[in-house]
């Protein structure tokens, strides 16, 4: 599957159309026979560009067509089941409605135009009798395990609606009577799988299955979406070569930049198997000449439920975004409320954080999968903070500008700026920390990588960052009131002297070293003292 033949499926969910054009499938069908062995319902959750599309239409191929379109893959030689009747549901498209009647229409259209073709009749005349109590006698009428059910991104119409209660009682209501039905008429379903990106917004609705399987966190199939680093190497060398050639790397260095970048997505209540996102993997290689973008969150990082979250959620302090979390596994796998859940459990759900490690006490380490998700949540913390505004004013030079060519007065007026857009009531600065924190995601929101404490012999340096021909390194000192400034300032105009940040970087990094002490005053509310600390450094105040 990776001679030259065969093209990158990039943007290609549907199963068969994929197999008939000859584009890449990187084959998990040993997994999938393990799922559609198995009479039972099933749940996967997953983030955005994951794959879910595609999976479901495998799936609908396999039980429609039986191995047609597997020849060569692991299941061909497996699958012995007969053929089956196959309704498959799509709820993305239901997310868009101006009432309640106008949900319980599409919805309903949806229904019969998935089940009609079955056989399922709807007697509009007959006002005595419900849709849904039509459908549940037209389904327990079909023949035991004749029916496979499928539904790809079930929750699409709740998180569209989070920041709209009406509307999204509305729809938890009405797909509530829908899985009743299933409920009710389960004896004529072979399979059922489910997917969707969240898994808090329709408590009640999961009640109606009391025998789910989520295999969302099962070790088992934690790799059944993405791509490991094997699948990469195997499926895609030329693609790989041809990356090499365009960016002037070793396969080493290019398979570094891919770790660095779009790994380390962990779907594993062990902790053990981590997976690239395939998104970012397949757009990279189909244009590597761009360089390591951020496919992700411009494509499909920044799900409704995020937006709708946010519309009636506060991030309570964004300067935490880069410390330390840990969450209990119960909570990622509950299908909690969405008034109670926690803004750390849905970004976990939503990709934006991942399992790193897992305590013995059922408590996971999460954090940042990559440096791309990293990026995009500092953008979405950096826009909570400036409420839409933007650190580079119209017609100015970008901050990224600034700190490649500017002067250090420059730079720290250029932060003052973005810290008198923050509403200080709802975010106050009022530590060091949280100091280096609002610089770090004002660099981050615009798209630069600083690197936060970095290590030397002799200590950590509070903040690094690379731009062009220069790497800056930052101190940031917390002062009270005025009166303490001078004094913080020579405090840290000796402390890089002593620890020497930055040195040591010979023959690794050929950039010019520029170090500066910022002192932020908490009764002013902005950094009034800096100094760049060098053999010829200036002191501004």
């Amino acid at each position: 599957m990776h001679s030259a033949e065969f093209s990158l499926s990039l943007g290609t969910s549907e199963f068969a159309a994929l197999r008939g054009a000859n584009q890449i499938y990187v084959d998990k069908t040993d997994l999938i026979f393990n799922i559609a062995s198995q009479r039972r319902k099933f749940l996967l959750i997953r983030p955005r560009r994951f794959g879910k599309s595609l999976l479901v239409s495998t799936f609908a191929s396999l039980f429609k067509n039986g191995v047609e379109h597997f020849s060569g893959l692991t299941i061909e030689k497996l699958w012995q089941d007969r053929k089956y009747d196959v309704v498959r549901l799509d709820f993305s498209g239901l997310k868009e409605f101006v009432s309640k009647d106008h949900f319980e229409f599409n919805l309903r259209s949806e229904l019969i135009n998935a089940f009609s073709p079955l056989g399922f009749h709807f007697d509009k005349e007959n006002a005595d009798v419900s849709f849904f109590v039509q459908l549940r006698t037209w389904l327990n009428s079909l023949p035991q395990s004749s029916l496979v059910l499928l539904i790809d991104e079930y929750d699409t119409p709740l998180t569209a609606h989070l920041g709209s209660p009406e509307k999204f009682k509305a729809v938890r209501a009405e797909l509530e009577k829908f899985y009743a039905v299933l409920k009710n008429a389960d004896g004529c379903l072979r399979f059922f799988f489910m997917t969707g990106i969240t898994k808090f917004s329709n408590r009640s609705s999961f009640s109606e299955f009391n025998n789910f399987n989520d295999i969302s966190l099962n070790s088992k199939y934690s790799a059944i979406l993405g791509l490991t680093e094997d699948e990469i190497v195997r499926y895609f060398d030329l693609h790989l070569i041809r990356a090499q050639e365009v960016l002037h790397l070793s396969r080493e260095e290019l398979l570094q930049e891919l770790k660095e970048n779009y790994d380390g997505f962990c779907f594993d209540r062990n902790a053990q198997t981590h997976v690239y996102c395939p998104w970012s993997v397949l757009s990279f290689l189909q244009n590597p000449e761009e360089g390591f973008l951020n496919y992700w969150y411009e494509s499909g990082g920044r799900p409704a439920v995020l937006k709708g979250y946010l519309a009636s959620h506060r991030i309570e302090n964004p300067f935490e975004f880069d410390e330390d979390k840990q969450i209990r596994l119960t909570d990622l796998q509950a299908a909690r409320g969405y008034e109670t859940i926690g803004l750390d459990a849905l970004l976990t759900q939503a990709g934006y954080l991942t399992i790193k490690t897992v305590r013995s006490n059922g408590t996971a380490a999460i954090g940042y999968p990559n440096r791309e998700v990293e990026l995009s949540i500092a953008q979405l913390y950096a826009d909570e903070l400036l409420q839409g505004k933007f650190i580079d004013p119209m017609g100015a030079p970008m901050l990224s500008d600034l700190l490649g060519t500017g002067t250090l007065e420059s730079i720290v007026r250029r932060f003052n700026d973005g810290i008198n857009q923050i509403d200080y009531h709802n975010f106050p600065i009022e530590s060091e920390a949280a100091c280096r924190a609002c610089i770090q995601l004002f660099l981050m929101g615009s798209a630069l990588i600083p690197e936060v404490e970095k290590h030397t012999a002799l200590g950590r340096s509070d903040l690094e960052v690379a731009v062009g021909s220069r790497r800056w390194v930052f101190e940031f000192k917390f002062a009270h009131s005025s009166d303490e400034v001078e004094n913080l300032l020579k405090e840290g105009e000796e402390q890089m002297r002593s620890r020497r940040y930055g040195e040591g970087r010979e023959g690794i990094d050929s950039r010019a070293l520029h170090c500066a002490v910022l002192v932020f005053n908490g009764a002013a509310r902005r950094f009034e003292a800096y100094r760049e600390v060098g053999n010829n450094f200036q002191d501004n105040h």
